[in-house]
């Protein structure tokens, strides 16, 4: 299983790390995910999701999550 965000998308970055004398290394940048349960009060149902940190705060602030799939709608088509 990739490690993405099943909300946002989110995926890993692929940067550079330079050293002092310019050598540069590839790296990757892991998403921070965690997986947690989701109620959702409008269906009453309760689902597991594999979220990124950002996109955890992000439905804590919104509510719910099928208010915040009806903002985002253009994510999801």
């Amino acid at each position: 299983m990739a490690r993405t965000c099943d909300l946002t998308g989110k995926r890993r970055l692929v940067a550079n790390k330079v050293s002092h004398a310019n050598n540069k290394t590839k790296t990757k940048k892991q998403v921070n995910l965690h997986m947690k349960k989701v109620f959702d009060p409008e269906t009453g149902q309760t689902i597991k999701l594999r979220l990124s940190a950002k996109a955890i705060k992000t439905l804590d602030k919104v509510g719910s999550l099928t208010k915040y799939i009806r903002k985002n709608i253009n994510l999801f088509q």
